[in-house]
């Protein structure tokens, strides 16, 4: 018998939607009341999770919802971060699934 494995699930504050780990995006606020995106999911601190959609993160700034979760306020320029860092993950994870015919592919 093969043991599955359970895959750990976490639910976006921005969507209120249950993801596997490995899709969201923690943010984590410390003791010392600094808030950070968190890629490895492992920093100290309080965890909140995002999709790693360009919407989530538009919708996070617009509704605060850092704010709300961590019951602080926190910079327009850390929602704007975010974006960016959300951005660079969506396009990243596209390239990862283009493929090229050896006709269109790159000049190395």
């Amino acid at each position: 018998m093969v043991k599955t494995k359970k895959i750990p699930l976490r639910k976006s504050v921005v969507s209120n939607e249950q993801f596997p780990k490995k899709e969201l995006l923690r943010i984590v606020y410390n003791k010392a009341g600094e808030i950070s995106i968190d890629p490895t999911g492992k920093a100290a601190g309080r965890g909140a999770y995002i999709a790693i959609k360009n919407d989530e993160a538009k919708q996070a700034k617009q509704k605060r919802i850092f704010d709300r979760v961590f019951l602080t306020e926190i910079a327009d320029r850390f929602y704007d971060e975010l974006i960016v860092y959300v951005d660079h993950q969506v396009e990243r994870k596209k390239l990862a699934t283009v493929t090229y015919s050896i006709d269109e592919a790159p000049e190395i």
